[in-house]
């Protein structure tokens, strides 16, 4: 079983930044791309950004230049920094991976409990 745990969330002013942050555990024998995903009341759940194992990034239109996901490959983490937040980016906020097993097979963890993100106009 991988355990995915998110972190860092809060209530801000529009403007304001904040940095999340989730890491992995368990029965982990590695992992390729690790991603940060919203979801928004009504909304369905998103992806916002994607990171792969050699570095190469992936956001969403929304939040380009204003997000930054990167990770930790020795610690099993990974973190997105968001600046300029918008009220519009009000979710609960949630990472995931896909994680090798023993087999060799990838596939993506069960979600955690997520982290919410609070954005006051």
């Amino acid at each position: 079983q991988v355990q995915l745990v998110e972190s860092g969330g809060g209530l801000v002013q529009a403007g304001g930044s904040l940095t999340l942050s989730c890491v992995a555990s368990g029965n982990i024998f590695g992992i390729n791309a690790m991603g940060w995903y919203r979801q928004a009341p009504g909304k369905q759940r998103e992806s916002v950004a994607i990171i792969t194992n050699g570095g190469a990034t992936v956001y969403a239109d929304s939040v380009k230049g204003r997000f930054t996901i990167s990770r930790n490959n020795a610690k099993n983490t990974v973190s997105l920094q968001i600046n300029s937040l918008k009220p519009e980016d009000t979710a609960v906020y949630y990472c995931n991976a896909e994680i090798r097993d023993t087999l060799g097979r990838f596939s993506l963890a069960s979600w955690g409990q997520g982290t919410q993100v609070t954005v006051s106009s």
